[in-house]
């Protein structure tokens, strides 16, 4: 009986399929062909870094190159990790490093800019489009403008060679709150009026109210963070002098530099390239759904 009733249900589900696809013109069947043959094309950086984290030295160097990996193996890996065998710091400490790096400064960034942003979005206090604007204009800037500033904020923080200086110069980003007030600008007042009649404090509604409506722009703003966060060599450069505080992007600076006609190390760079690369897919994958809904700009409307 429930196998019938299964049958009938799929079969029902295949007459509405076929149906669909039935009123879609040739034009647009051309268009979803194209598209797919474009998604494949643009699938292959993607599998070219993968195959080519695992390539030995035999297939690195072959001319023409190959797109996809022969005799795959691990021993990229595990050359990565010993280089600095005898190196008073492991590549397990820069690898270290950078993974509390980019979860606390994401942290902090999609935490000060939804702290930023509520007040320019929600309440018109004096000033406010002025603010708004000085932060839209700070946008301009390029990163080597702001080096010199940074430091000298660091240092008269007494903060280099601590975790802080990797995590502060990030914390506040003209992106992120731009984006998280764009975004709260959709939220209807009339919703949070309603929660001050019921009782609301002004955090109660920031927490229950704002940042669940506003948790897919809150998703691309974490995503921009740890991309820019994780590959960011300037704070290690600049603010660090002790090597035991640095991360795993610097490291990979020192075994690569000078490799442009070198054989050495070439398949450690590859693997090294691969972990660099696996920690931003897997953040983009969890949070792709967001990531859409905030550029299709799917707040309460």
């Amino acid at each position: 009986m429930i196998r019938s009733i299964k049958q009938r249900a799929g079969m029902g589900v295949w007459r509405n399929n076929s149906r669909t696809l039935s009123r879609i013109d040739n034009t647009q069947k051309v268009l979803m062909v194209l598209l797919g043959l474009f998604s494949l094309f643009m699938l292959l950086p993607l599998v070219y870094i993968f195959n080519h984290a695992f390539k030995p030295y035999s297939e690195l160097f072959i001319f023409p190159p190959n797109v996809f990996v022969r005799q795959p193996t691990l021993s990229n890996f595990i050359e990565l990790f010993v280089v600095t065998r005898d190196s008073v710091i492991p590549a397990t400490r820069y690898l270290f490093n950078s993974v509390t790096v980019a979860f606390l400064g994401t942290a902090s960034v999609v935490i000060i800019s939804a702290l930023c942003a509520y007040p320019l979005a929600k309440h018109k206090f004096p000033g406010h489009k002025l603010l708004f604007a000085a932060i839209v204009v700070s946008l301009m800037f390029v990163q080597e403008a702001v080096n010199i500033p940074r430091y000298v904020i660091v240092a008269n923080l007494g903060i280099t060679d601590t975790y802080w200086a990797h995590i502060l110069p990030h914390a506040a980003s003209t992106v992120g709150v731009f984006l998280m007030k764009q975004f709260m600008d959709q939220v209807p007042n009339e919703l949070l009026e309603a929660g001050k009649i019921d009782g609301a404090s002004e955090l109660t509604i920031f927490l229950r109210i704002v940042i669940p409506v506003t948790m897919p722009a809150a998703a691309t703003v974490a995503i921009l963070a740890f991309q820019g966060i994780w590959s960011d060599v300037s704070t290690s450069t600049l603010f660090i002098q002790n090597d035991a505080m640095k991360t795993f992007p610097f490291f990979l600076t020192t075994i690569t530099q000078n490799l442009a006609n070198s054989v050495a190390r070439q398949t450690a760079a590859a693997a090294a390239a691969l972990v660099m690369f696996l920690p931003t897919l897997i953040m983009f994958l969890f949070f792709q759904r967001k990531v859409i809904a905030t550029m299709a700009h799917s707040g309460i409307k």
